[in-house]
């Protein structure tokens, strides 16, 4: 298959007629992504037929257009890294959709959600379809999950006695521990993190937002350890 210079739809579908139930965008997207397929049927079993005679208006990059759903987290699973993002969810806080589009893009093993089962996927933009989401009811357990594997925990916050996320040397096998927007981490989750970092600021704010300390501390990860 030849490279496709194409964009991409946060509509989740396999055709006209099968809209994702989380899709937030209405019909306004239905012109992205690619249209049915044009030549001779490929001989690819990674491909979904009804995505080919369709179209693929989701987002995902262009490398896995037509893919089937399978085929894409089979592939990601081959490449994902060996890092964990694990975020509190007592207040049912809409930057956990943001943290696991950010954990997609950057190739997370898993993402951890602490507390309560449901989470506000809007944020995610699908790409929970294609992440491995796992729960823990409370600190505890993710802690003790973490430990049995080696994995120590890192929380990120801005606390007194944090060490500079700037010129810390990240594990590669390791948990990022996130907490609520506002809070920050909670009391128990001071408890159980192995080290405590935080991200420099300039500027008169206490904290910057849930779900761009998570893109940061996750790209720093990559700076240090993914190969371009």
């Amino acid at each position: 298959m030849a490279p496709l210079a194409l964009r991409w739809s946060v509509v989740e579908q396999s055709g006209p007629e099968r809209r994702d139930p989380e899709d937030q965008n209405g019909d306004e997207n239905l012109s992205l992504g690619v249209g049915p397929w044009a030549g001779p049927w490929p001989d690819d079993p990674r491909l979904d037929p009804e995505l080919l005679e369709h179209g693929d208006r989701r987002n995902v990059v262009d490398e896995y257009r037509y893919w089937r759903h399978e085929a894409i987290v089979e592939d990601l699973d081959r490449r994902r890294h060996p890092f964990h993002v694990a975020i509190e969810n007592w207040q049912h806080d809409f930057n956990i959709g943001s943290v696991v589009r950010t954990a997609n893009a950057f190739l997370a093993a898993e993402v951890h959600i602490v507390g309560r089962r449901r989470w506000n996927r809007r944020g995610a933009m699908v790409t929970d379809r294609y992440q491995h989401v796992r729960h823990h009811p409370d600190l505890a357990e993710l802690a003790t999950w973490a430990h049995t594997r080696d994995l120590p925990v890192l929380g990120i916050d801005n606390l007194p006695g944090s060490v500079p996320l700037e010129t810390y040397r990240l594990p590669r096998a390791c948990v990022l521990l996130f907490g609520q927007e506002g809070p920050g981490l909670s009391e128990a989750a001071r408890k159980h993190v192995d080290v405590c970092l935080s991200i420099a600021q300039f500027g008169s704010t206490r904290s910057i937002n849930a779900g761009a300390a998570a893109a940061i501390a996750m790209h720093t990860w990559i700076v240090q350890h993914a190969e371009p």
